[in-house]
């Protein structure tokens, strides 16, 4: 189960501002489909220290309709524990924050070389955990507010990802699928709408991708 604590539960509620007006009507023909997989265990941002947006966050009062997979473009470390996973999303708030100028994490969750997977911008896992809107990201331009992002640990240019965050992407774009009524086959690469590079050898994948998630559904 994911590690949303009463206490993280409002402070979501509080920045996702307009949240009491959630929307309650999701699309019928899609949601019919799907059957509930797991849901996987994801640490909130107040579990591995993020920092606080740095402005107000926008909260898109529909469902997403696609996912997009990325990859960080971090080395491919060895160390495969939820320590370094905290770490390694840490890093990546700061360098979107401070390098990018961005108010938050870019991406709405991010999946460790280990399999952990971890909240990105403040409000995604609410958001996800209530299946109605969606926090506005800053991960693909032209998608920001259409698409869940969902960065994966590493570098894959040249060398395959580990099993465990292969797993767990799976994991995590099956539930994902479920809770947003989004079909298996909208699952993208960033460089399918971006001139990119991202996510390397994943993107060769996404068929598989597609299929395993098709079959946990």
């Amino acid at each position: 189960m994911a590690r949303l604590t009463r206490r993280d539960a409002l402070r979501g509620a509080v920045l996702l501002g307009g949240a009491a007006a959630l929307l309650t009507v999701a699309d019928p023909s899609a949601g019919a489909a799907l059957a509930a997989p797991d849901q996987p265990s994801i640490d909130s941002c107040g579990a591995w220290g993020a920092r606080p947006p740095a402005g107000p966050l926008t909260i898109v009062q529909h469902r997403p309709n696609k996912i997009i997979v990325h990859h960080t473009a971090l080395a491919n470390s060895t160390d495969t524990s939820r320590a370094h996973a905290f770490a390694a999303s840490r890093e990546i708030q700061d360098l979107h924050m401070d390098g990018n100028g961005w108010i938050d994490s870019g991406q709405h969750f991010t999946n460790s070389r280990g399999g952990w997977l971890t909240e990105g911008r403040h409000g995604s896992l609410y958001a996800l955990l209530h299946s109605q809107t969606m926090v506005q990201g800053a991960h693909c331009v032209g998608q920001n507010d259409q698409a869940i992002g969902i960065e994966n640990e590493g570098t894959y240019l040249t060398e395959q990802p580990p099993a465990a965050l292969w797993s767990s992407l799976i994991a995590f774009c099956a539930f994902t699928c479920h809770q947003y009524g989004i079909p298996a086959t909208e699952i993208y690469g960033h460089k399918d709408f971006n001139n990119t590079q991202c996510p390397g050898l994943l993107h060769a994948r996404l068929p598989e991708l597609r299929s395993a998630v098709a079959a946990r559904l």
